[in-house]
């Protein structure tokens, strides 16, 4: 493996509105590649929006689902790679032949379509069917992984990713500034939003406290760190429909260390070289060579009844 520069982005997406966000996908894929970028990452749902989603039916959720490659968007969203020679990764609702519906996220290239995911543990919409495969991939000559939003809080998917091959796991959100019972936690008010030009002090400490940024590093840096792997994480900032979110999409090495990070409150991207002697080097590496699971393949394989279709509860995805 070589070198290669990637980027992760965040942006204020429009509910629904696939060109507008397509329009910015395309407008921050050109400058990365123009500086140099092999790949772009971008959020959860970042081509439809997701939070306004949550008041949508069944019928509604199906026009505003695609095809995948089929559809509109991804079409469009291989174009853009072609025209820029740039990889891209960003996400949408699905649907199949059969009106199931999924959130999904794919990667794209000027070839067409790299690889499809579906995110195992689906929010926002009681009509999205869970995903029931890992996927790992190959893209500028890395193993890829994607785990969409609350995937990787479930830590087996995470370790699973890495043991299929993956060096690098693209983790898409929409997440923080959200209420839950983890103490500091709660919205954001959308008036410091309005208001960040003015005073973007107050609302840079809303931001980066516990609600937002402090809670974040509680936990991804653990995911990069147990595994030896490159997380790109990707975030929205500004408003997702109602609710306020504060990006901060960043890129951490397998050291568990933050390599760069959106601190704008616009719609931006930051770029960083990884490397493979990280991946080696990294004591997350011996971990897992040390590993021993005759003593615990029984414990994590025990029958459990998962609980991920209440884990939802009104608007709120549960951090």
């Amino acid at each position: 493996m070589n070198k290669i520069k990637i980027s992760t982005a965040q942006f204020e997406n429009k509910s629904g509105d696939k060109a507008y966000n397509l329009s910015i996908i395309e407008k921050l894929s050109q400058k990365a590649s123009s500086e140099g970028s092999n790949i772009i990452a971008f959020h959860e749902c970042s081509i439809t929006g997701y939070t306004f989603a949550r008041n949508l039916s069944k019928e509604q959720m199906l026009d505003l689902a695609e095809f995948i490659p089929t559809g509109e968007s991804v079409l469009k969203l291989t174009e853009i790679a072609k025209k820029y020679d740039i990889a891209i990764l960003a996400g949408l609702f699905e649907k199949d032949e059969n009106d199931n519906l999924f959130k999904a996220y794919v990667c794209v290239d000027k070839n067409g379509v790299v690889a499809k995911y579906r995110k195992l543990h689906p929010f926002i919409n009681p009509n999205l069917t869970p995903g029931n495969n890992y996927c790992v991939f190959e893209l500028n000559g890395w193993k890829c992984g994607i785990l969409i939003c609350y995937d990787n809080n479930i830590i087996e998917n995470v370790r699973a990713t890495t043991l299929l091959g993956a060096d690098i796991i693209f983790m898409p959100h929409v997440t923080m500034c959200t209420p839950s019972t983890r103490p500091g936690a709660g919205f954001v008010d959308p008036k410091l939003w309005a208001n960040r030009e003015v005073d973007p002090t107050s609302l840079r400490l809303e931001f980066d406290g516990m609600k937002g940024r402090d809670w974040l590093m509680k936990w991804l840096p653990s995911r990069a760190y147990d595994n030896a792997v490159y997380v790109v994480f990707s975030n929205p900032i500004g408003m997702d429909d109602d609710q306020l979110k504060n990006g901060c999409s960043m890129i951490i090495d397998p050291f568990g260390d933050v390599l760069a990070e959106c601190r704008s409150f616009d719609d931006s991207f930051v770029t960083t070289t990884i490397n493979p002697e990280k991946l080696i080097q990294a004591g997350g590496h011996r971990y897992i060579k040390a590993r021993r699971p005759e003593l615990y393949r029984d414990i994590i394989g025990q029958n459990h009844k998962s609980e991920q279709s209440v884990i939802w509860l009104n608007s709120d995805e549960k951090q």
